[in-house]
């Protein structure tokens, strides 16, 4: 059944959709080829966080549990971290202050790392999730720190050269470990490796998840290596797409049956997903591409673009 908290998420998420849609028609009409779903990196980036927010107003006391116990005001954390990603889903889809909205939406990530999943991790280091959950949020802040590079080039080449090069090394790092847990563990969901194991439903289980791991080992060592990394990037991409809406889409319609966490839990392996193919094409788009006759600086931030959330759960999960 479908609760109050639920049924906000989808709202919002469903504005936020139409809202990127109409503002970026042009730019996605215009585009050719993966370029097309490179526009859309911005899209699935705010219209994810969009999802995520209400759940930091709609379940306080769950959320706020996730805030470290040595910081005051755990309901205060969770409030603010929920008009955090709505200011910066509202940024990236109405394309105003995208440099300073990714810049600390990447910051946010990085502070969720180092509060709350480096420590969980050097308490449990032999639990695999924590480090899935760790090096999730860190691709998201690396996602979101090469959309900030992106906005940089005009004003501070450097910095946005060591952004977008801190992107490229963390996702592909991350792409390689989760790669690594696919082969381990192919009897789990493909895409992030967490604790959802693969429906019934879906036929060949295992197939699935030993394809996931080869293609994000293969787009993890190009990215690490910086060999066709353009490419590797939107691989990833287009993996996490195509399983948010040919997985975890139908089994978020097949869990509406179910219970409000089951609900839940549904939007929130959708969204992950989304999120995780939006930081990857953020990528993408700020990575140079071949050209047959030398190579171009990837998209630019003079001109009109589709610019452009552990385990402890005030990050989306």
């Amino acid at each position: 059944m479908l609760s109050s908290i639920n049924f906000w998420m989808c709202l919002a998420g469903m504005i936020y959709l139409v809202a990127g849609a109409f503002i970026f028609r042009k730019e996605v009409a215009s585009a050719r080829g993966w370029d097309r779903l490179i526009s859309l990196d911005s899209i699935f980036i705010a219209v994810s966080l969009a999802v995520f927010a209400p759940e930091h107003f709609g379940g306080p006391m769950h959320v706020s549990d996730a805030v470290p116990s040595w910081m005051p005001a755990h309901l205060f954390w969770a409030y603010f971290v929920g008009c955090a990603l709505f200011a910066a889903a509202t940024s990236l889809t109405a394309r105003k202050f995208e440099r300073l909205s990714s810049t600390l939406l990447g910051l946010m990530f990085f502070l969720f790392v180092c509060m709350m999943h480096i420590p969980f991790v050097v308490a449990h280091p032999t639990n695999r999730f924590g480090w899935a959950y760790a090096l999730r949020d860190l691709s998201f802040c690396a996602g979101a720190w090469a959309l900030a590079g992106v906005h940089s080039r005009a004003t501070a080449g450097q910095q946005s050269k060591w952004l977008i090069s801190f992107g490229r090394i963390v996702i592909g790092i991350a792409a390689i470990f989760f790669a690594a847990e696919h082969f381990l563990h192919p009897e789990f969901a493909p895409g992030f490796p967490l604790e959802l194991m693969t429906p019934s439903w879906v036929l060949f289980p295992r197939v699935w998840g030993y394809l996931t791991g080869a293609i994000l080992l293969g787009a993890g060592i190009g990215l690490s290596l910086n060999k066709e990394s353009r490419i590797a990037a939107t691989s990833i991409g287009a993996l996490m797409t195509g399983l948010t809406l040919f997985l975890y889409v139908p089994a978020w319609i097949l869990a509406h049956g179910g219970t409000t966490p089951e609900i839940m839990d549904a939007i929130n392996y959708v969204f992950d997903t989304l999120l995780y193919a939006g930081a990857a094409l953020a990528l993408a788009s700020a990575l140079p591409r071949n050209r047959a006759h030398g190579r171009d600086s990837g998209r630019s931030s003079q001109v009109p673009k589709c610019e452009g959330p552990g385990a402890p759960k005030i990050v989306p999960r």
